[in-house]
């Protein structure tokens, strides 16, 4: 089943875990977005610098604790059913935020999901 994602923190470097989650998450059919800091693309999904307004089945982050502040209310706002916190972006404060509000929230690697089949 395809799930809406949106990955957080996309970059147009080749050698960056965000940008093989996206090849990732296409290569395994699911419908996928990226906001990032920096225009460029992955293959043919574009990161996109304006934050989404629609909403998402699942947000995987790959933004530091430290600069996932900013975006705790858009995440929120946004209404995703799950958040993913890749390795270095755990953050307790913001799991239970999350948690508190219903969504559902892995400490996990999102290649690692994809690659065991249970994302």
């Amino acid at each position: 089943m395809s799930k809406k994602t949106l990955v957080v923190g996309a970059s147009p470097n080749p050698a960056r875990y965000s940008y093989k989650a996206v090849q990732r998450l296409r290569q395994k059919g699911h419908e996928t977005y990226a906001f990032g800091f920096r225009n460029g693309e992955i293959e043919d999904v574009q990161i996109s610098k304006d934050w989404p307004s629609e909403s998402f089945d699942t947000i995987t982050l790959y933004l530091n604790p430290t600069r996932q502040i900013e975006y705790a209310e858009r995440i929120l706002k946004i209404n995703p059913k799950r958040v993913i916190f890749n390795p270095g972006t755990e953050n307790p404060e913001f799991q239970d935020q999350l948690t508190h509000e219903g969504v559902e929230v892995e400490v996990a690697c999102t290649l690692v999901m994809l690659g065991i089949g249970n994302y």
